[in-house]
């Protein structure tokens, strides 16, 4: 059986560069071992797989049996590791510090204590340069322990002063996870629910925040304080779609990195997700002006050598900037030009897709069937639905929902009334067990039910009907999710003007622009 995407090994051996190969190659030649020349056979055979299949593997193994794989597998990854450290030392801050640890540790070890403070002192300036301090706990750690087991001729007054900044510290660090695991509990509430559904998510959402909300949070100066504050406040604003609070801390969060540039090296990962954040609140509130200037930056920036570094960014970046890319198409109603983006954007899909999760997949899946269905292309917009409908629906119940709703609206439009009835009552129980119905939806399974067997030249009234419930429920929150997945409005527009969808958002979009500017 394949399991391309299981086997850690195989997928750290694929995403090696030429030089961190040829390094590999050079680390591990320098020891003569009969188990060395056996992990080097192991990880060429493995390098050339496309896909991770043990019993091709073994075919191209001749000297290691089926029973030895197991522990040489073991010894190799670790080998990988140990050589990447080597060249990827220079690369992270953390790393850096974590070497000069070991260092002063080895010092202190060998007896040479006064060295060793030598090094703990530079390690806590150079930590505290790049806000790092949760490292600055072990070495402080260190420092006490060397001045309570020695005479370092350094005591005066320094006990004191390492316990005053020991509780600092430690405070710091405190609030630092108080406010992280904050931002990281509300934002896996939105992965696995989407928006807020009603008012008892809103207020469960609220009382959450409430309840764990350090009271001193909106005090704290510090980098890291600051951005798991602004982190949680902009997932709270996105799940209650409260979008104007959800741009004005995306842009905090954004804001304080360029106060601070030299903080976008150091946690290079969150610069690129407030970007990402900050576009999709300007999609959200329908800044064209805006999302094409943030736009423009974060393409800028993933050509600095800072995005390039790692791969983890260079697939961030491709991910969010084509996620991006995608949402100013239907911002501008250009689904055509839009499609013409998709294979690019799928090849790299494709090359990356051992270290892609399924939610990434999930969401492209969706944006990209949202495209086909804005161009009119129904039937290639159910086969991209069918890979989240067929999929498991324990993540993101919003868009399962969803999915099975546009799905149910492309087969309309296809004339596919035959499946029509079967496919209301399934998307409709489906909605309901998921807690995801709002009056929307029941309009719109009203207008379904009652239209499908109506003569289309007979339709117009019927939609015209739909557009006034539809544009009464526009400004209610929670009536209006759906229009945060699918612009279920200018749909029903395009059919009661006899105007394709793009033209219809086009139109509406010029007329934005021109009222703003």
């Amino acid at each position: 059986m394949l399991t391309r995407f299981t086997d850690s090994l195989f997928q750290l051996i694929q995403s090696l560069e030429k030089a961190e190969k040829r390094n590999f190659k050079l680390f591990i030649k320098r020891s003569s071992g009969n188990e060395d020349l056996k992990i080097i056979e192991l990880f060429d055979a493995l390098d050339k797989l496309h896909e991770y299949d043990e019993a091709v593997l073994l075919k191209k193994l001749s000297s290691i049996r089926k029973p030895q794989l197991s522990n040489i597998k073991v010894h190799l990854y670790k080998q990988l590791l140990a050589s990447l450290r080597i060249i990827k030392s220079t690369d992270s801050i953390d790393m850096q510090l974590n070497e000069q640890l070991d260092h002063a540790r080895i010092l202190y070890n060998k007896g040479l204590y006064l060295q060793s403070l030598k090094i703990l002192e530079k390690l806590k300036e150079t930590a505290k340069h790049h806000n790092k301090f949760n490292f600055l706990t072990q070495v402080i750690s260190w420092e006490k322990k060397i001045e309570t087991l020695h005479i370092s001729r350094t005591m005066q007054d320094r006990g004191e002063l390492l316990s005053l900044e020991a509780v600092e510290v430690n405070l710091r660090v405190d609030m630092v996870a108080k406010l992280s695991n904050l931002a990281l509990r509300l934002y896996s509430w939105y992965i696995k629910n989407g928006h807020a559904r009603n008012e008892k998510d809103e207020m469960g959402v609220k009382e959450f925040l409430k309840t764990n909300l350090p009271a001193t949070a909106h005090e704290q100066t510090g980098f890291y304080e600051r951005m798991y504050l602004y982190q949680s406040y902009c997932w709270y604003a996105f799940i209650r779609q409260d979008f104007l609070m959800y741009y004005r801390y995306a842009q905090k969060w954004v804001d304080i990195f360029h106060e601070q540039p030299l903080m976008i090296r150091v946690e290079t990962g969150y610069y690129i997700k407030g970007l990402h954040n900050l576009l999709n609140a300007h999609f959200d509130l329908r800044n064209y002006q805006k999302f094409e200037i943030d736009l423009q930056h974060f393409k800028k920036f993933a050509k600095t050598s800072v995005a390039d570094q790692h791969d983890n960014h260079r697939i961030q970046t491709f991910v969010y900037i084509s996620s991006a890319r995608i949402n100013q198409h239907f911002m501008l109603g250009t689904f055509a030009e839009g499609l013409k983006e998709v294979p690019l954007i799928e090849a790299k899909l494709n090359e990356y897709s051992l270290f892609l999760d399924n939610h990434r997949l999930l969401v492209f899946n969706y944006k990209i069937a949202s495209l086909y269905f804005g161009n009119g292309d129904f039937g290639i917009c159910i086969d991209y639905l069918q890979k989240i409908i067929n999929g498991s629906d324990s993540m993101r119940n919003d868009l399962q929902c969803y999915a099975r709703l546009m799905h149910l609206m492309a087969h309309y439009e296809l004339g596919n009334f035959e499946i029509i009835d079967s496919l209301i009552r399934s998307v409709y129980r489906f909605m309901s067990k998921k807690e995801n119905l709002t009056i929307v939806e029941e309009e719109m399974f009203k207008f379904l039910r009652n239209s499908f067997h109506v003569h289309r030249q007979k339709l117009k009234p019927e939609f015209q009907k739909l557009l006034v419930s539809l544009k009464k429920l526009e400004k209610n929150r929670f009536q209006t999710r759906s229009f945060a997945y699918l612009d279920i409005i200018s749909w029903v527009e395009s059919k009661v003007m006899d105007k394709s969808m793009s033209t219809v958002i086009k139109e509406k979009s010029l007329h934005q622009k021109k009222r703003i500017y």
